[in-house]
């Protein structure tokens, strides 16, 4: 798919504000010093100037942009940013011209946007330029539910209902701050309808308790992976996957666990799915799949683009790895002290198997 010529505009505007700078500024410099309390990759700079398959930079970093390059002291030494409240009234000037410049190209990029959010469009993973956002959650089983998930008690909570809810959590709030413009919602299984289906979904949560989920892996059989029941992981379902050149063979990808003396187990690093397809009911519209063998890896996957440490950079590797914006990603999620680590795309160790549609790819 070819970057739109508003995209490369951009692209080119932001490369030539770096290559502006004397003597030459490198993209490891203006990565340094573009990083404040969210670090941006050279990686990141580099897509974001890719003259062949942009990626968009999120509106919050253009303004540091222009904060940086709007004054000559910013590279007095080491390249570094000027703070607001100490810019002179001309610069300050030059700030709010040059924020606006970039937004406005910013802005004619969205609008060209691609349904599976691919750089050529323009919009980061979750960023959605129409239609409705429907997220699908587990439903807990009722063995496992509190007296207030019960309609029955006067304190009933819905929310009780849901499991993964830290998932759920972490990506609403995000969905809706990047698209303030449009529906976000939450279902059960059992509350999906038809119109919801249409839109753009995001399944959280595997084939155990999310029904959906299951009935879509099978309408998405041409991605090599499924999620399966094993004998010996009695806590979730191991994800399979298709060995590389299409041969009958699978790979098996498991949960690891740390065993105390006393013999009990913890979990200590669970794997996830993050996929990112178009959906099969409405191609205009996409299905993004975030799923574990446990809660930890279904977290773990939503993080991966949402976590401020780690998504700009899993942003640009998956820019760079999947230019056509579809598929299909196992990784690891380090589980510390009970809490799910963000996967950095970016180890090699981290990722288990990539897959995009019409490749023949496996384990890494």
């Amino acid at each position: 798919m070819a970057a739109s010529p508003q995209a490369v505009r951009l692209a080119k505007r932001l490369r030539g504000l770096r290559e502006s700078v004397e003597p030459n500024l490198t993209q490891a410099q203006l990565a340094r010093a573009l990083s404040g309390e969210a670090r941006v990759a050279v990686a990141t700079i580099s897509s974001w100037e890719s003259a062949s398959n942009p990626k968009l930079p999120p509106a919050e970093r253009l303004r540091t942009y222009a904060q940086l390059f709007c004054t000559d002291r910013s590279f007095d030494g080491d390249p570094h940013l000027v703070p607001e409240r100490e810019l002179t009234p001309e610069e300050r000037e030059r700030f709010v011209e040059l924020t606006e410049e970039l937004q406005d190209l910013r802005d004619a990029v969205r609008v060209q946007g691609s349904p599976l959010g691919s750089p050529a469009g323009g919009s980061y993973t979750w960023d959605f330029e129409s239609g409705r956002i429907t997220i699908i959650c587990p439903e807990a089983p009722s063995e496992a539910l509190p007296s207030l998930a019960s309609e029955e008690d006067p304190n009933y909570t819905r929310m009780y209902r849901y499991a993964d809810l830290d998932a759920l959590i972490e990506l609403f709030g995000h969905l809706r701050a990047s698209n303030p413009d449009l529906s976000v919602a939450h279902r059960l299984p059992s509350e999906v309808v038809a119109d919801d289906l249409s839109g753009h979904l995001v399944l959280l949560g595997g084939v155990g308790w999310n029904v959906i989920t299951r009935r879509l892996l099978t309408t998405l059989s041409e991605m090599p992976i499924a999620q399966f029941e094993a004998s010996d992981v009695k806590t979730g379902e191991i994800f399979r996957a298709s060995e590389p050149g299409g041969g009958a063979g699978v790979t098996e990808f498991r949960p690891q666990w740390d065993e105390d003396e006393g013999g009990d187990r913890r979990l200590v690093e669970d794997v996830a799915l993050l996929a990112r397809l178009r959906n099969p009911f409405n191609h205009n519209r996409t299905i993004t799949i975030c799923n574990g063998i446990h809660s930890r890896g279904v977290l773990g996957a939503v993080r991966c683009l949402t976590d401020v440490a780690v998504r700009e950079q899993n942003e640009a590797y998956l820019s760079a790895r999947f230019p056509e914006g579809s598929f299909a990603l196992l990784m690891r999620v380090p589980v510390l002290n009970g809490e799910a680590i963000s996967p950095d795309l970016e180890i090699a160790d981290t990722r288990l198997y990539e897959w995009a549609p019409g490749e023949k790819t496996g384990p890494r």
